[in-house]
């Protein structure tokens, strides 16, 4: 409000906690978030879970809270004395008129170095467009190779393959083994993509670089210009699954995919098993109703042409029946012609009426002899090149084509497919099913996959 002060002059009156709220306002307008590097001091975390300190360096401290839900994300245990970089934001405690920093990121101080070279290159690489969208590939439904870029001893190779096994254990897997971490990681990760997009005897159609969680540290390899380079220029696509949910690195940036984990990568890659034999299964019976219905309609097809094609014989005996009619015409105009009193002027017409026309029907009859054979053995075999035609293509659409690939289809004792090992018992009599034939067999041991 506005009151009137002595000297006559106009000013704006403020109560304690308004004027404490337009702080807090200017505070938090102001500095929005920022990075703060100092020593720890005065440290407390009471029974509720927050964090209170003071940060300080040899000019000045500053009051810092970090709640519970942030500081449970902070790797290491904080202690006075400790150097730290945080991440927060300026506030106001209204009720004390006090300003403070309000924590949501706590780094060791050495990791703040890091940290910055990080954002310097995630800016620089993404000006350089390394993170567009529209550079992104997308991966194969199903990998024919994949190219798995890890340490071979680590924890992230095994939880991959062991979800590959549960899943599809068919697809096929190399590992291309290369360290994650130390001063060598970064050109042997390097060597191995480049590997990876070169090898021509059986060649890889996708990518996983993976390696376990750890600290900014233990991933910096993963955070390396030539690592993002070379994932940029890999002519194959890259999924990343590097750390943990909460790790970010340059290289998730870069490929064309990322994963949260090791095994949510191996989970995107590898279809699962039993939906894709559900599908067969499915579009096996799909394949089976379109057969039946389309023989039905080409059979329907075939019979509507055979009745249409007429018969050669049936033919002969019209022309042949025209032709008697015709003689018998001639009989009747021949003895009309001889009562007529000028006998010579109407044979002689007659002659060469009669002449004429029986050359003109001859030779209709002869050229109707000479077309029909070929006119005939051309329609048949249109009508058989569209019926072998056909025929190609249902065969394309049978299931046994499947068969040709080097699949095979396992039937229990009812003659029925089976699609789990839960289907069969043991000395059970299946019979499977081949490209050339069928093998009879009988069940020694069931594995179950472990769920």
């Amino acid at each position: 409000m506005k009151s009137k002060v002595q000297g006559g002059a106009n000013a704006e009156i403020f109560s304690v906690s308004e004027l404490n709220r337009a702080a807090k306002r200017l505070l938090e307008g102001e500095f929005p978030l920022i990075f703060v590097e100092g020593e720890i001091s005065n440290f407390t975390a009471p029974g509720s879970g927050h964090w209170y300190l003071t940060l300080k360096d040899a000019g000045g401290q500053l009051r810092t809270a970090m709640f519970r839900n942030r500081n449970q994300r902070v790797r290491f245990q904080p202690r006075n004395g400790m150097k730290v970089l945080i991440r927060g934001k300026i506030s106001l405690y209204e009720a004390r008129g006090e300003y403070q920093f309000i924590a949501d990121l706590m780094e060791e101080a050495g990791i703040g170095e890091l940290r910055r070279a990080f954002e310097q290159l995630r800016d620089r690489l993404q000006t350089a467009g390394l993170f567009d969208q529209d550079k992104k590939r997308s991966l194969p439904a199903l990998p024919q190779h994949l190219a798995i870029i890890t340490s071979p001893t680590g924890a992230a190779i095994r939880d991959v393959l062991s979800v590959i096994k549960r899943r599809f254990p068919a697809m096929r897997s190399t590992i291309i083994p290369s360290q994650v971490q130390g001063e060598q990681a970064a050109d042997q990760v390097v060597a191995a993509l480049e590997l990876a997009n070169t090898y021509s005897t059986l060649p890889f159609d996708a990518i996983l670089l993976t390696r376990g969680g750890g600290s900014l540290e233990d991933l910096w390899t993963f955070n390396t210009e030539p690592v993002a380079l070379a994932i940029a220029n890999s002519q194959i696509p890259v999924i990343s699954a590097v750390g943990h949910e909460s790790d970010v690195t340059i290289a998730d940036f870069v490929a064309d995919v990322r994963a949260a984990t090791p095994s949510a990568a191996a989970e995107i890659l590898a279809p699962d098993q039993t939906e894709w034999m559900q599908t067969l299964d499915h579009l096996g019976q799909r394949l089976k109703l379109m057969q039946t219905q389309l023989l039905s309609q080409r059979r329907e097809a075939l019979n509507a042409l055979s009745r249409r094609l007429r018969n050669p014989s049936q033919i002969l005996v019209q022309l042949t029946n025209r032709l008697q009619s015709l003689e018998q015409r001639l009989t009747v105009n021949a003895t009309r012609a001889l009562t007529d009193p000028d006998l010579s002027q109407t044979e002689s017409r007659l002659r060469l009426a009669v002449g004429h026309r029986l050359r003109q029907e001859q030779q209709a009859l002869d050229r109707i002899k000479d077309q029909m054979p070929a006119a005939v053995q051309k329609r048949l075999e249109r009508d058989s090149a569209r019926l072998r035609l056909l025929a190609g293509k249902l065969d394309a659409l049978s299931p046994l084509a499947v068969l040709e690939r080097g699949y095979a289809l396992a039937r229990g004792p009812s003659g029925d497919i089976v699609k789990s090992v839960e289907a069969v018992n043991i000395d059970d009599q299946i019979s499977i099913e081949l490209k050339d034939g069928t093998a009879e067999a009988q069940i020694l041991k069931v594995n179950k996959n472990a769920t």
